[in-house]
């Protein structure tokens, strides 16, 4: 269940618990260790799950859909430009254990993909909601493990933009099992003076772009899931973000 869904549901008298049971229930995702790829038993879409544990805020669970990697587990690398243009962007996240005193998880298993300057994903395409057909190519999307810092970089530029979506980047973590901790996204800041009125939408502009405030992602907060994004469109750009998961 999406998360407006969720806090909607929250607002309508008496729910039954079994309901509310339901809607909290927590997906289980485990990753083939051979990297033949993800198995799933469940719902993959996203659903508001986050709180505090051991005193850590723990991340917002969001859909990962509708354009998730086929297969992650092809595609370790940390440059995941794959011959895309646009402004470099350098992509640090950081994942701590909320069950641990938000100390550093080592070795886990992080995901990342986004749309390129145009908004378009690759593994899809051709129809519906993205015309041009990307279905036989893999560009911005990769696979890395936390080192003992909790640290993954990734090399990409800065995603566009597409009808209906602020800006964002879809992360999926793994513990080192490949049992799956969180499914979020990554939002921009819009300030006046950042990044994201620095590109400008490349050559789209950013007419008919939906900000966060209005994103049906993003609209009931942003708190835990904004990045901090410096630099220019001369140098490139660096995100970086702290992301607490139970693991």
């Amino acid at each position: 269940m999406e998360r407006k869904r969720f806090l909607r549901s929250l607002m309508v008298g008496a729910v039954s618990t079994t309901v509310l049971a339901g809607a909290c229930k927590k997906d289980s995702d485990t990753v083939d260790a051979s990297g033949s790829g993800t198995t799933t038993s469940g719902s993959s879409s996203g659903s508001s799950s986050s709180g505090s544990t051991s005193g850590c805020s723990v991340i917002e669970t969001e859909t990962e859909g509708p354009y998730p990697t086929h297969t992650p587990a092809s595609y370790v690398r940390s440059d995941i430009t794959d011959g895309r243009s646009g402004y470099k962007l350098t992509v640090k996240i950081n994942v701590n254990n909320s069950n641990n005193s938000c100390n550093a998880l080592a070795n886990a298993i992080v995901d990342i993909w986004h749309c390129d300057a145009e908004g378009n994903y690759s593994e899809y395409g051709g129809s519906g909601s993205q015309s041009t057909n990307y279905t036989s190519v893999h560009f911005l999307r990769g696979r890395q493990t936390t080192d003992t810092n909790g640290l993954v970089t990734f090399t990409s530029i800065f995603p566009g933009w597409y009808t209906g979506r602020a800006t964002h980047i879809h992360v999926h973590i793994y513990n080192s099992s490949g049992t799956s901790l969180k499914i979020t996204q990554i939002a921009f800041p819009e300030t006046t003076g950042s990044a994201l009125l620095a590109v400008n939408g490349y050559s789209k502009g950013m007419s008919g772009y939906t900000y966060n405030a209005k994103d049906g992602v993003f609209s009931d907060g942003t708190t835990l899931e904004m990045a901090t994004v410096t630099g220019n469109t001369t140098d490139g750009f660096a995100l970086a973000i702290s992301m607490s998961v139970p693991a």
